[in-house]
Formats: structure tokens, C-alpha cells, sequence
């Protein structure tokens, strides 16, 4: 029998200039049970790739045998976790800082209350105010601020010709 096609195919083979068709034939006929003698020596290479198409290589076990051919135990690796982190709790260090600043600010708004009061009474007419003594209120106190509550208070007691008590 003539295998010439086969061995022109080989050739191509060989230079890698072979279509996928072409090595089908190749591999087909080498799978067969009996070839001439001069051709067996490459059995086992078209015998191998269709072998090795058909083994799942990187099947589960696959590390567990590489390890085992390198003489290297398993090491028992953690479980890690994953936990899912909302926007909420990541937020949260802002929504704090917001607060603190929003407690700074109302509190130093607190503080400058009592400095800006218009209706502050002088001290020397709020003394004699919560005296109670029957000297009349000194008139300048009473005409530098009229605006105020107290002022207007004491204003129109004098006028109705009380004192105030």
C-alpha cells in the first residue's frame, strides 16, 4: 500500500504548515490498530493529542497531584469572610463630623447671646432697680437706652409717678 499522501502530510506537518483539516486525517490515521512499520514511531504523538483532548487536566485535583508530585503538603488555607459594606456605615464618619461641627457652632452661638443683648442694663441703675430704695432712677441711665425692656419698664413707672419696687 502507498503512503505517500501520509508522508507529504507529515512533512507539512512537521513545518507547521498544515490546516486543521489535514491534521484530522493525520490523527485518524494513526489512531488505527495497524500501521505499516516505518510509521508507528509517530503513534504515540497523535495517539497522545487525542488522549490528552479528552482528560480534564485542571479538574479539582489537579493542585492536590501537582502537590504531590513536588512533595509539598497542603496547607490549610483561612476562610475569609466578605462582608457587604453599605453606603450608610460608610458615610457615617462624615454624618459624625457634621454633628460635632453643628454642636461647635450652636454652641458658640449660645455663648455670644448674652454679650449681644440690646436689652442689657447698665450695673449701677440694675443696683438700685433691686434695691428697692426710694431714690429715684438717674435719668441719663434711663435716656441712654430707651429701647430697652427694662428701661421702658422703669420709663413708665416714673412717668405714672411710682417708684419701682
Amino acid at each position: 500500500m502507498n503512503y505517500q499522501y501520509i508522508e507529504q502530510l507529515l512533512e507539512r506537518y512537521w513545518l507547521a504548515e498544515t490546516t486543521i483539516e489535514e491534521e484530522s486525517i493525520l490523527k485518524t490515521f494513526f489512531s488505527q490498530a495497524e500501521l505499516p512499520e516505518e510509521m508507528k514511531r509517530y503513534q504515540p504523538l497523535f495517539a497522545y493529542e487525542q488522549r490528552s483532548a479528552k482528560e480534564d487536566v485542571l479538574d479539582e485535583a489537579f493542585e492536590d497531584r501537582l502537590l504531590a508530585r513536588l512533595g509539598i503538603e497542603r496547607e490549610e488555607q483561612p476562610v475569609v469572610k466578605a462582608r457587604t459594606i453599605k453606603m450608610s456605615s460608610r458615610l457615617m464618619p462624615f454624618f459624625r463630623a457634621a454633628a460635632v461641627i453643628a454642636i461647635i457652632l450652636t454652641l458658640g452661638n449660645a455663648m455670644q447671646m448674652p454679650f449681644a443683648d440690646n436689652g442689657y442694663f447698665p450695673p449701677t441703675a440694675y443696683e438700685q432697680a433691686q434695691e428697692g430704695s426710694s431714690v429715684a432712677l438717674n435719668v441719663d441711665t434711663l435716656k441712654a437706652s430707651p429701647d430697652s425692656p427694662l428701661v421702658s419698664q422703669a420709663t413708665d413707672t416714673l412717668k405714672m409717678g411710682r417708684l419701682p419696687q
